[in-house]
């Protein structure tokens, strides 16, 4: 059977840039080699064995994790240094045990006191010595213990004293993804670092261990300033971008490296419509910037060589079916611009939801050849 390319290829699939994915690596890595800390990547963006390599090679040590099936599957490709970065549930501590006594280095979250009890019960009972984190609350974003709070310590007495290996703390500044100025990133960066360190130093100062201090965000992690305390960082999204992102500030359109490539299987020229086969179920139902300074949509417009279309977006979305428009007055020669059969490629609001919707991720080199890149759904 003959190679894909992109004129060949059926529609809708999963399009990596191989360059920009790489130089989206590089970028990362040497800012975290700048600012003297272990970089820890996320690889739920990718769930891809590929990428992840990529990202080691580079320099990243250890893998950050979203669901025990990633852990899992990293762990099978190769990946033992393993942070589990979700609070874990007690029903999920047999497969972390197993993980465990397979080999894996699988680091486990907490952020109330009794899942610490049921961490420091089930390890006792198994003869295990967990290692686990406390996440700490930086900026109200979602989960977490605020440095300040009695909890803290509470959480860190049950671990230490329960027998378990008390590893540190953790913290995302999710919130960073509501800015978009390099002072607002840079102040929220600051945040995080600094509520980080305090946790960790109340831990200290109250005879408790606390070799790791962890951040990140891709935002924080390309916008901080110092990152003095901190051990290592974690970020995800950075290594594909997206519009949001782009939005944010942190990247350009040329910086993104995730697209669906699509077709146009007809039109409404008196709408100022063309439809492509790229539907919600292409590119998932994430409007993240619908909220920000630019709404694009259900993603931006690029021609088959991902050069954007200015003035094109994917305005609106049905399970298979996109609709392709003019962001001003409708455009009634849309049929001719991009006449049936037409291949265009989109960029995602969000990479790590668009990723999502594809078994596999086409890596397209620089000559145009097509690669087949492996993805894992599911928990």
């Amino acid at each position: 059977m003959a190679s894909s390319t992109l004129a060949t290829l059926d529609t809708p699939a999963a399009i990596v840039e191989r360059t920009r994915m790489q130089h989206n690596i590089v970028r990362m890595q040497q800012r975290m080699n700048e600012l003297g800390v272990r970089f820890r990547p996320h690889v739920k963006t990718t769930k891809c064995a590929e990428v992840a390599r990529a990202q080691r090679d580079a320099g990243a040590q250890g893998i950050t994790v979203s669901t025990l099936k990633e852990a899992e599957q990293f762990f099978v490709d190769g990946f033992t240094d393993i942070l589990y970065a979700v609070g874990m549930a007690p029903h999920r501590l047999p497969h972390a045990l197993d993980l465990r006594r397979r080999g894996c280095a699988l680091v486990i979250l907490t952020d109330g006191v009794a899942s610490a009890r049921a961490i420091a019960e089930f390890g006792r009972a198994q003869g295990e010595v967990f290692e686990v984190l406390i996440e700490v609350d930086t900026d109200g974003h979602r989960s977490g213990i605020r440095p300040e709070d009695d909890a803290l310590l509470d959480v860190a007495r049950v671990l230490h004293n329960g027998g378990m290996r008390l590893g540190g703390v953790m913290t995302h500044a999710g919130s960073s993804y509501e800015f978009d100025t390099p002072e607002a990133l840079r102040a929220i960066a600051e945040q995080e670092r600094a509520g980080c360190v305090r946790a960790a130093q109340r831990l200290r100062d109250a005879g408790l261990p606390c070799p790791v201090v962890s951040v990140g965000s891709t935002p924080t992690a390309l916008m901080a300033e110092r990152l003095d305390g901190v051990t290592e960082v974690r970020a995800g999204v950075y290594v594909f971008f997206d519009l949001v992102m782009r939005n944010v500030g942190v990247c350009t359109e040329d910086d993104i490296a995730l697209s669906v490539l699509t077709t146009v299987i007809g039109h409404q020229a008196e709408k100022g419509w063309a439809i492509v086969d790229a539907g919600w179920m292409a590119m998932s139902r994430d409007r993240g910037t619908q909220k920000q300074r630019h709404d694009f949509g259900y993603g931006r417009v690029c021609d088959i060589d991902g050069k954007v279309l200015d003035g094109y977006v994917l305005s609106a979305a049905n399970q298979e079916h996109g609709i392709l428009s003019g962001e001003g007055a409708p455009d009634t020669g849309i049929a001719a611009r991009f006449p049936l059969g037409t291949r265009l490629r989109i960029l995602p609001n969000h990479a790590c939801a668009t990723g999502a919707q594809f078994p596999e991720y086409h890596a397209l080199s620089e000559d145009g050849s097509l690669a087949r890149w492996g993805r894992f759904h599911g928990w």
